[in-house]
């Protein structure tokens, strides 16, 4: 089974970050968040490695063995191989903790653990956490409805590549940078130093026109590859340039026509209100086609 690679996400327990990831629809978190969290130690590394050596010496128990490694984002903004476990592997390393917070935080991974199964058994529990989330951050209704359906039209675009071949994270990787190339004249990582950015997802700080921008560079690929059956990557790198040549020619005449740049460097929380109202009417003239 192809595993399904996401960025890792940041759940709060009692103000306190722990990163987690999916994996084919069951989360899987960080050990090290959890010891730090449940302990308070100042050194999380060195009490996960003593706490497993101390098992295997007394009860002859690998707690290693409960995990996998997984890549997660760290503070440094790169990835590295991390030990994280499911839910069900978490219950079991902190029986070994000995903490007051135990017991809450057993509650709150199964509930987390619940939710997970909700979103499964009624895909649309998730849209509304993630509606409310974003309302929370601060985003507008409209963007709102444009970063969900953007979220849909990149599985549908994912969904496709795997179809067509595509397996390695790195291969997503270089034909999501096609796309982008060929959209905004920067790949992902060049679009993120434009805004400034680090750990933060992109699309969470691009504004309407860039969000429109995007689906459809994206939606284009995903029908070039539909309509020509494309295989294999080479293949596939091929019609991503195309698909995002198609929203970055339109990017282009919309900025001829405007005399306005579609990029923007500031994060899209902290625009102006007057730059907003300005750009709301460049809005205007793609979103009936582009939405």
């Amino acid at each position: 089974m192809v595993e399904e690679k996401e960025d890792t996400h940041i759940a709060l327990f009692k103000g306190k970050a722990i990163r987690r990831k999916l994996i084919n629809n069951k989360w899987f978190f960080s050990v090290v968040d959890i010891v730090g969290v449940l302990t308070e130690s100042t050194d999380p590394n060195d009490y996960w490695y003593r706490l497993k050596k101390r098992e295997q010496d007394t009860s002859e128990i690998e707690l290693s063995t409960f995990c996998r490694q997984l890549k997660l984002m760290s503070g440094d903004g790169k990835e590295y191989e991390t030990d994280c476990a499911d839910t069900e592997g978490i219950f079991r390393i902190i029986q070994s903790i000995p903490s007051k917070k135990a017991e809450p935080f057993k509650k709150w991974l199964a509930r987390i653990g619940y939710e997970r199964v909700q979103e499964i058994e009624n895909p649309e529990l998730a849209q509304e956490r993630m509606k409310d989330l974003y309302e929370k951050k601060g985003y507008s209704k409209s963007w709102i409805e444009k970063r969900l359906r953007g979220i849909a039209i990149r599985q549908e675009l994912t969904d496709e590549w795997k179809n067509r071949g595509i397996k390695e994270e790195v291969e997503f990787a270089i034909l999501t940078n096609e796309i982008s190339k060929a959209t905004f004249g920067k790949t992902v990582e060049e679009y993120k130093e434009f805004k400034k950015l680090k750990r933060e997802n992109l699309r969470d700080h691009m504004d309407d026109l860039e969000l429109i921008f995007s689906m459809l560079g994206e939606a284009a690929t995903t029908r070039i590859a539909k309509v020509n059956d494309v295989r294999g990557f080479e293949e596939n790198k091929i019609v991503a340039r195309q698909g995002g040549e198609v929203a970055g020619n339109a990017r282009k005449e919309l900025e001829e026509k405007t005399g306005e740049d579609v990029l923007i460097e500031d994060n899209f929380l902290d625009v102006p209100e007057k730059f907003k109202e300005k750009r709301k009417k460049m809005i205007e003239n793609v979103e009936g086609g582009y939405d």
